[in-house]
């Protein structure tokens, strides 16, 4: 109730400036310069008194000069570059800005066109903020109800209709070409900026910010419709562009491909039509449609009013342009302005938008960026005033002056008179959207901020439990496990048996395993000690440091994947490739440095190792365990071999038949190539796989026994048991790597790996990332396109009610006012329920 209150006084007060502005006007002032000063006053004591007033923030800052810069849609407006310093002269300069905008002069001293001046920037402002509105509109979409009118520009290729846009904004933008160069619609926006010096465009879907050079924009809107195969024709997809000045009206503006009366022998032949269904898609109601003729063509022959006939029979929202009033005679030109034959209730406005090309500023206007706005308006006074059929008795509309005028009157009671539909419209879409957000959504508020920092917390969170199981017992085991295999490898290539190169007879063995037990490796027998000390050899001098450091890291890896496949991380391909790039990197820097002090750690075991009573003890347990999961490995193996061949039986069959081979009792040529013994070569290699393994597990079962008899129940006989020694050196480099591994390795990635998930995934993500991330899970994206929905229909609809408010309080004014004896409003004032 207070925020309707104050509303009340701001909208009052407004009035109260505009009627003392007006009664000066009227009176006392001689000059718009004098005027322009009194309403600065006005404005001035209208934005004090309305600092403390509750009000829609928008109307504070329409009324307080705040919105001169516009928003022109959804995305916003902005000021110029260079803006200067609002001031008590800012107001005076607005005032300017829009005499500017609708072509007035500022030597103007007709204190009644000054007054018009200022109820007309009044209804640029209205007309700013319901652009504003139809932008968001657009922004909402998926329902033809949800939109506001805009202008429909129509013509024929030659009829001058970039020429009229192109005046109208005041610069040469629009694509040229000899060949057919616009294809698909250019929804213009413009939006008058009444305090900025700069003039600039931008393409909103593009991102390429605020471009000043409108040569850069001619060539960018030329691409993306040439970017539309020829084979196509046209395309329906919209090109986006807003264009902020201080010397254009308000207005939303449609420009089309040109209708073409005659397909040329490049073009494809349903060129035509699908030129004239994509402009019907435009120019149906509640749009306005302004349809360009050539005044050198038949209104008859007019492609663009036959168009408009056809969508707007009664000609209600058809405003007529005729180009080219200078190639006809004068009488010629009023008469087609005057047309009853083709009658248009919104009327005919003349133009001559050539630029002339002995114009003063010719050689800025090549280059695209020079205002052609006052070329145009010189142009137009010197052939209009020139004529007495275009006087101003005639109340003939000719001018893009006038054009400008008509067009923002147009526009701005087209869209009142939607505004009411279109909230209705607003209100059932907005039900809908609130009923799916209670009941799916158990109204659950989301945002793609939100719903990353979520999934990065959870995913931070299940990350600390991980580091709280995986230390250094579980580095420890993992090392362990991997130097038992590097054991087994060097005891079966210097003590056990090698696999079956070939079926000949082997040579006879020089060192037995068999005698080890009783061989004296201090004697005779010196070539045990040998192998023992280069097996030794061989496991410390293998790489430690960098095998140990790429285990652990490996390992972390798969973990870090694990928790990535359990997190809500598991669907965004975006963020799970930057989680495994920030594992990646980290253990990537850490490990190099990390492998090399490993190294420098272990390296006295390189050259003696001295093993302790309980370290030989442990070994000699912790080997017994290897070797049994060693044979458990070959039993297994065995077991599957003999399911793919088919059976034991023939197993057995085939590695009789090579032992047979091998000790000579039968001569095989060709050692089997092409089977032999009646078994295929195929088999024969499997029988070979199975004599290996045969004669791996006699010596695993042999080498266990010798392990847990009394000859290597003392470190004294390491010689005789070389599986207990390299075990307990393998333990020695286990506990050095593991010690250092978790002080330098695990902490390190520990504490690091949290604060680059923030840096990649937190503060290091722009808006777009944030929202292509939360998009990439269907049910989120549904979830955030409900609420956004729900938040845009909320917003423009207190937008509208702002709207509705002021019309109330216009209202009541007005009553007021001619309570008291005061004229009513003029005729066609604005009204938007």
């Amino acid at each position: 109730m207070f925020e309707q209150q104050a509303g009340t006084f701001a909208v009052d007060l407004f009035h109260r400036t505009k009627d003392g502005a007006t009664e000066l006007a009227g009176g006392a002032l001689s000059t718009a310069n004098g005027f322009f000063d009194q309403i600065d006053k006005g404005w001035r004591q209208t934005k004090d008194d309305l600092e403390n007033a509750q009000y829609p923030e928008w109307l504070q800052r329409l009324l307080a000069k705040e919105e001169s810069g516009g928003t022109g849609g959804s995305n916003g407006g902005g000021q110029g570059p260079e803006e200067p310093k609002k001031s008590g002269a800012g107001t005076a300069a607005a005032g300017a800005s829009t005499a500017a905008a609708f072509g007035y002069s500022q030597e103007d001293d007709d204190n009644k066109e000054a007054e018009k001046i200022a109820r007309d920037e009044q209804m640029m402002m209205l007309t700013k903020k319901m652009i504003e509105i139809r932008g968001l509109l657009q922004t909402v979409g998926q329902s033809d109800s949800l939109t506001l009118p805009s202008i429909v520009v129509i013509g024929s290729q030659s009829s001058g209709k970039s020429s009229v846009l192109e005046a109208i904004v005041g610069h040469e933008f629009l694509p040229k070409g000899h060949n057919m160069v616009t294809r698909r619609p250019i929804e213009l926006t413009l939006v008058n900026t009444p305090e900025a010096h700069a003039e600039y465009g931008e393409f909103p879907a593009l991102g390429l910010g605020k471009v000043t050079d409108f040569t850069q924009i001619q060539k960018t809107l030329t691409d993306l419709n040439l970017a539309v195969p020829v084979s196509d024709c046209v395309s329906d997809d919209p090109i986006q562009l807003r264009i902020y000045s201080p010397n254009v009206p308000d207005l939303s503006l449609i420009d089309l491909p040109g209708y073409i009366q005659v397909v040329g022998r490049d073009q494809p032949p349903e060129l035509k039509e699908k030129i004239s269904q994509l402009c019907e898609k435009y120019i149906r109601a509640p749009n306005v449609i302004l349809a360009i003729s050539a005044a050198d063509v038949d209104l008859a022959n007019s492609t663009a009013l036959r168009a408009s006939r056809r969508m707007d029979p009664r000609g209600e929202r058809t405003i007529g342009v005729i180009t080219k009033m200078d190639l006809v005679d004068a009488e010629r030109g009023a008469s087609l302005l005057s047309d009853k034959k083709y009658a248009l209730r919104l009327g005919y406005v003349g133009v001559v938008c050539r630029v002339p090309a002995n114009a003063g500023g010719s050689k800025l206007f090549t280059r695209g960026n020079g205002n052609i706005t006052s070329a145009i308006a010189k142009n137009e006074n010197a052939y209009f005033s020139s004529h007495p059929e275009f006087s101003p008795e005639s109340h003939l509309d000719v001018g893009t002056k006038n054009l400008k005028k008509k067009l923002m009157h147009v526009l701005e009671q087209t869209m009142a008179s939607s505004l009411k539909t279109t909230s209705e419209a607003i209100q059932r879409e907005l039900a809908e959207a609130t009923y799916e957000y209670k009941v799916q959504y158990n109204e659950r508020p989301l945002s793609a901020e939100s719903y990353l920092a979520e999934s990065l917390d959870a995913f931070k969170h299940s990350f600390r439990g991980f580091t709280d199981q995986f230390g250094r017992q579980q580095v420890r085991e993992l090392l362990k496990h991997e130097l038992d295999q590097q054991v087994l490898n060097l005891l079966a290539q210097r003590y056990w048996n090698r696999p079956l190169e070939d079926l000949s007879v082997p040579l006879p063995e020089t060192d037995p395993l068999t005698s080890l037990a009783k061989a004296d490796p201090e004697g005779e027998d010196e070539i045990w000690k040998i192998k023992l000390d280069s097996s030794s050899a061989s496991l410390t001098k293998l790489g430690v440091g960098r095998l140990a450091t790429s285990v652990v890291a490996n390992a972390l890896h798969a973990h870090i994947d694990r928790l990535i496949a359990n997190s809500r991380f598991a669907a965004h391909p975006f963020a799970r490739q930057a989680i495994t790039d920030a594992s990646t990197s980290i253990l990537k820097d850490l490990s190099y440095d990390i492998a090399d002090e490993l190294e420098i750690c272990i390296k006295p075991y390189k050259y003696r190792i001295e093993v302790e009573d309980n370290e030989w003890t442990k070994g000699r347990e912790n080997v017994t365990s290897v070797l049994k999961d060693e044979l458990k490995v070959c039993e297994v193996a065995v077991k599957q071999l003999e399911d793919q061949v088919g059976g034991r039986k023939k197993v057995k069959d085939v590695m009789s038949f090579i032992d047979r081979v091998r000790s000579g009792q039968v001569v095989l040529e060709g050692d089997g190539v092409g089977g032999a013994g009646g078994f295929s070569s195929a088999l024969l290699a499997k029988g070979r796989e199975a004599v290996f393994l045969r004669d791996r597990v006699d010596v695993l079962k042999l080498r266990l026994l010798a392990v847990k008899s009394k000859q290597c129940a003392t470190k004294k006989n390491k010689y005789h048991c070389p599986e207990v020694f390299l075990d307990a050196v393998a333990d020695k480099l286990t506990t050095t790597a593991d010690l250092f591994l978790d002080a330098e390795l695990l902490s390190k990635f520990y504490y690091i790996f949290p604060r680059e998930l923030d840096a990649r995934l937190g503060r290091g993500l722009s808006q777009e990332e944030i929202d292509r991330f939360a998009k990439e899970d269907p049910k989120i994206k549904r979830h955030l396109d409900v609420v956004r929905r729900k938040e845009l229909l909320e917003h423009v609809l207190k937008e509208m009610e702002g709207l509705r408010q002021l019309e109330q309080r216009e209202k009541r004014v007005m009553s007021r006012r001619q309570g008291r004896g005061g004229e009513a409003r003029e005729k066609g004032g604005w009204s938007l329920f």
